[in-house]
């Protein structure tokens, strides 16, 4: 039996959209599966890894707040892209988390949001 985040978004959305889509609901319904090591289950903390990623830094130094509303669709597309590549774990979420505290001035944090 597929899952509703097994299903691929339908091909109407914009790259936010498949970016919000992905980082609100696939990507916390995959941490709580037994088999991901992931270090965040919320869907803000997969948002300010993705973001952080894609911007190099604190992503409110780069993109106005709220980010969904000022992500140019290049940002957006290169988030969707990264989304993927962490649920198909070609991409170590627990680095990105890991240098995104780092941009952060924090350090290994338990719970790691």
């Amino acid at each position: 039996m597929q899952r509703s985040f097994d299903l691929p978004p339908p091909i109407h959305l914009t790259p936010v959209e498949q970016y919000l889509h992905l980082t609100r609901t696939v990507m916390p319904a995959l941490a709580q599966t037994s088999k991901r090591q992931w270090p965040v289950r919320n869907d803000h903390c997969f948002q300010r890894i993705v973001l952080d990623t894609i911007c190099s830094g604190v992503w409110y130094d780069h993109i106005a707040r709220p980010a969904y509303k000022h992500l140019s669709q290049a940002q957006a597309a290169e988030a969707v892209q990264l989304c993927d590549q962490i649920i198909a774990e070609r991409t170590d979420l627990n680095v990105l988390n890991q240098q995104s505290l780092a941009w952060r001035g924090k350090g290994r944090t338990a719970g790691g949001s």
